[in-house]
C-alpha cells in the first residue's frame, strides 16, 4: 500500500494558549515558534487570533519577521473572522501571509449566533476569500462545530463544502470542536467528506474532552484526513487538544503507511520548554512525556528486562531523548536495585545486596522518595550499621522547639537491657538530646566522646523533601571515628548517628 504524507499543524500558540490562565509574552511565542519549526519539524504552526490585543499583535509580527527572514512565513497562520476584510487588515499590518478563516460548520450555530441564513454566510465568504486573495493573503477555511454540524445538520455541511469546493482555499479545517466525536464516526464523517472530494485537502482537528483525541486522530487518517492539528502536552480549552507526543508516537509505530516529518526526539524537551512557559505541569503519567512514564517500579519488571528486556516495547525512551529508569521504594527488588547501581558504577556482594534491599523496602514503607542519587548514602548507612553489635537502643524521643523557649527533649534508652529515661533542654534539638544522654550516661558513671565534626548533605539536584545524610566525627580520648546517620529529617538523621556512636563505645 503508497504510504500518504501527513501536514502536522501546531496550534499550541493559538489554541493551546486558550488553557486557562495561560499566557504567553511575545518573546516566549517566538522561541516556540523557533523550536517547532526548526527542531520539532512541523509542518505549519497557528500562532494566534486576529484582533485579540495589542501584545499579540506585537508577538506576531516577532514572528512573522523571523520566519520571513528564514523562510517559513508561508508555515505561519493567524486565525481569522468573517468582519468585513478587519482580522486582513490586521494581518497585513503584522506580516502574516495565511489566515485560517472561522467560518460555522453547523446550522445550529448559523442560526442561533450568527442569525443568517446560509446563502448569506456563504456570500460573506466568498467576499472575505476574495479580499485576502487580493491581498496576498492565502486562505484555509475553519468549520467551527463541524462533529455536530455532521451528527445533526449533514445536509448543511455538505452545501457548505459544495460551496467551498468552488472557492480560492488551500485547506478545509474539520474540527471537533467540543470534543463531542467517537472513533466510529470520526472514521464514518471524514471518510464520507474524502469519498465525495477526494482532490480536497482536510485537515482534522480534536479535542479531547472523553480522553479519545489520539484514538479520533487514528481513526480520521484511517478514512483518509490529509493534515491533523495539534498541541504540545495536549493545550487547549477545556480537555486539551489532542497532545502532539502521544500522537506522534502513535502513527510512527501503529501506521506505517503514514509519513510525517515531525522529529520525535525532541519532542520531551520542546514539551518541556512549553511546561516551563506555560506553567501547567505535565502529569507524572503522561505518555511519553511525563515523568514517570520510562520508569520501573515493580521488581519483577526489572527483573524481566534483565532478562532479554522482557517489559521493553517499542516505546523506547531513547527515541524521545529520554532514559529508562528503575524507581527505588517499598514495591522495589533487588534487579531494580542493581539496575541503579550499574549507572552509579557500584557493585555489592548478594549479602549487602540484600541489607540494602531491605532498608529501600523499610524507607518506602514509610512513603520516603528514593532516589538513585541516595543509594551512596543509604548503603554506606546500611553497612555501616552492620559493623557492631547493637547493645544500646534509642527507644523513642520527643523533640519541641517553640519561639522564645528553649528547645528540649525527652529521650529513652536502652543499655544492656537497663531502661532510662531523661529530659533535657539545649541550644538546638540536637543539642537538647545530648544533653539528656549526658544526663543518663553521668548516671552510670560513663562519659561521651566529644563531638569533633558535624556535617550534613543532601544528593545533588535534591528538593526539601530528600535523604539527609548527618556524619558525625566523635573523639574518645585520642581516638577519632565518624558514624553517619540517614533520614529525611536533619535531626532524626542526627540521631541516628548517635545512636551507632552509643553501640560503638559499648563494643
Amino acid at each position: 500500500m503508497a504510504s500518504k504524507r501527513i501536514e502536522i499543524m501546531d496550534t499550541t500558540l493559538r489554541d493551546g494558549e486558550q488553557t486557562s490562565g495561560v499566557s504567553f509574552s511575545a518573546s516566549e511565542k517566538l522561541t516556540i515558534a523557533k523550536l517547532l519549526l526548526e527542531e520539532l519539524k512541523v509542518d505549519r504552526i497557528e500562532i494566534a487570533s486576529a484582533r485579540v490585543s495589542e501584545g499579540e499583535f506585537q508577538a506576531v509580527k516577532n514572528i512573522t519577521k523571523w520566519a520571513k527572514d528564514n523562510n517559513y512565513l508561508d508555515k505561519v497562520e493567524v486565525l481569522t473572522f468573517v468582519d468585513k476584510g478587519v482580522s486582513i487588515d490586521w494581518m497585513i499590518e503584522a506580516g502574516a501571509v495565511v489566515q485560517n478563516l472561522l467560518t460555522k460548520g453547523s446550522l445550529n450555530h448559523l442560526t442561533y449566533q450568527l442569525k443568517k441564513t446560509a446563502d448569506q454566510h456563504f456570500s460573506e465568504i466568498s467576499e472575505t476569500i476574495a479580499l485576502a486573495s487580493s491581498k496576498g493573503i492565502k486562505t484555509n477555511i475553519y468549520l467551527e462545530d463541524w462533529s455536530n454540524g455532521m451528527r445533526n445538520s449533514k445536509d448543511y455541511v455538505f452545501q457548505f463544502l459544495e460551496f467551498l469546493s468552488t472557492q480560492k482555499v488551500d485547506r478545509i479545517m474539520l474540527p471537533d470542536t467540543l470534543g463531542i466525536l467517537t472513533p466510529p464516526e470520526s472514521y464514518e464523517f471524514v471518510k464520507e467528506i474524502k469519498e465525495k472530494y477526494p482532490d480536497l485537502h482536510f485537515d482534522f482537528h480534536a479535542h479531547n474532552d472523553y480522553d479519545l483525541s489520539v484514538a479520533n486522530v487514528m481513526s480520521a487518517l484511517n478514512a483518509g484526513a490529509d493534515g491533523l492539528h495539534l498541541t504540545v502536552n495536549g493545550m487547549g480549552e477545556r480537555a486539551g487538544n489532542a497532545p502532539m507526543a502521544s500522537t506522534i508516537a502513535m502513527i510512527n509505530d501503529f501506521m506505517p503507511t503514514i509519513e510525517i516529518g515531525v522529529n520525535e526526539k525532541v519532542l520531551f524537551t520542546v514539551s518541556k520548554l512549553v511546561e516551563n512557559f506555560s506553567g501547567i505541569m505535565i502529569p507524572a503519567n503522561k505518555p511519553v512525556i511525563g515523568a514517570n512514564v520510562f520508569t520501573q517500579t515493580a521488581g519483577i519488571h526489572a527483573d524481566g528486562d534483565n532478562k532479554k528486556n522482557l517489559y521493553f516495547s517499542d516505546l523506547m525512551p531513547e527515541r524521545f531523548g529520554r532514559t529508562r529508569k528503575y524507581a527505588l521504594g517499598k514495591a522495589s527488588g533487588k534487579a531494580n536495585i542493581q539496575k541503579n547501581l550499574q549507572e552509579l558504577g557500584l557493585s555489592l556482594n548478594d549479602n549487602d545486596l540484600k541489607k540494602v534491599t531491605q532498608r529501600i523496602i523499610e524507607l518506602g514503607d514509610k512513603k520516603e522518595v528514593v532516589t538513585k542519587e541516595d543509594l551512596p548514602y543509604i548503603i554506606s548507612d546500611v553497612l555501616d550499621s552492620y559493623s557492631y553489635e547493637e547493645h544500646t537502643k534509642v527507644n523513642s524521643y520527643v523533640l519541641t522547639h517553640a519561639k522564645g523557649l528553649k528547645p528540649s527533649t525527652t529521650v529513652s534508652i536502652t543499655i544492656d537491657g537497663d531502661t532510662y529515661e531523661e529530659i533535657a533542654s539545649g541550644d538546638g534539638q540536637f543539642d537538647a538530646f545530648m544533653n539528656a544522654l549526658r544526663k543518663i550516661y553521668m548516671m552510670r558513671d560513663e562519659n561521651l566522646p566529644d563531638l569533633i565534626d558535624y556535617a550534613v548533605r543532601i544528593p545533588p539536584g535534591s528538593h526539601s523533601d530528600a535523604l539527609c545524610e548527618t556524619i558525625i566525627t566523635w573523639k574518645n580520648g585520642k581516638n577519632e571515628f565518624k558514624t553517619r546517620g540517614l533520614d529525611s529529617d536533619q535531626t532524626v538523621s542526627a540521631i541516628k548517628a548517635t545512636e551507632k556512636m552509643l553501640n560503638i563505645i559499648t563494643n
